[in-house]
């Protein structure tokens, strides 16, 4: 199976400490973000190459890092013309795009590249295997007003079924969140093309998958264990602080 880490956006919200440097490429307890998400690889045989999307700016950045990094996988560095916010492509059609550039017609793993999780990706695979379609990777925040104007809330049934998702209500109706964490099958992913060309917003993948909940059959799976989302300078020092203790407990 082949995986996307989308890393194409600008983390505004985090100036000055990414003005210069890919959110994904920050240290939590003295690690890159992404090479949490890529050593919690190095064990699936099944993921052997990985696609890294990112925009020129940080380029150099990415090149320098994966010189010095070492994997069992192949990674290879997918570069969007684009050099600022105002102009990025978004994590919609910079997927599309990737997809198009390298004729990838099969499902696919895409992973938010600033995702900070202790989930064994083996259970999302097998999970996507047991339904044979598109699965989201969820988190439950217990508390609506942490997930208000803020994260992509779904609802599932008893069976697992997504059946909705909103991206950032103002009255959500759940406190289930997208971690974005996907595999999505070729025939959703092919639908891209008709989201984009109806004019939809081309950034989120959760206005993606509130989309296609419509169009498609969508599954959830609910990770309990830890997650961040490092959007903010709390989010991020909240998680320098989980991991360094979890390093030093090892």
């Amino acid at each position: 199976m082949k995986t996307i880490l989308l890393a194409g956006g600008y983390a505004k919200r985090l100036w000055p400490l990414t003005t210069d440097r890919p959110k994904s490429l920050l240290p939590i307890a003295g690690k890159p973000i992404i090479e949490y998400i890529l050593d919690g690889m190095e064990h699936i045989g099944e993921i052997e190459e990985v696609f890294l999307s990112t925009n020129r700016k940080f380029e150099t950045k990415f090149k320098d890092w994966l010189g010095s990094y070492q994997s069992s996988k192949e990674i290879r560095l997918v570069i969007e013309e684009t050099r600022t916010e105002e102009d990025k492509l978004g994590s919609i059609r910079a997927l599309n795009f990737l997809i198009a550039h390298h004729g990838l017609n099969e499902d696919l793993l895409i992973i938010g590249s600033d995702n900070l999780f202790d989930f064994d990706l083996k259970k999302l695979i097998a999970f996507y295997r047991a339904k044979k379609k598109t699965v989201v990777l969820l988190y439950d925040m217990k508390d609506k007003e942490r997930v208000r104007r803020k994260y992509g809330v779904l609802e599932i049934d008893s069976d697992l079924k997504i059946i909705n998702s909103e991206e950032k209500p103002e009255n959500p109706r759940s406190t289930l969140i997208s971690t974005a964490c996907y595999i999505f099958t070729k025939e959703d992913l092919a639908l891209i093309d008709d989201y984009l060309a109806a004019g939809n917003n081309p950034d989120a993948i959760g206005f993606f998958v509130s989309w296609l909940c419509k169009r498609s059959t969508l599954y959830g799976l609910i990770h309990s264990g830890l997650w961040f989302d490092i959007g903010s300078f709390d989010d991020y020092e909240r998680a320098n602080a989980v991991y360094g203790k979890k390093l030093k407990e090892q």
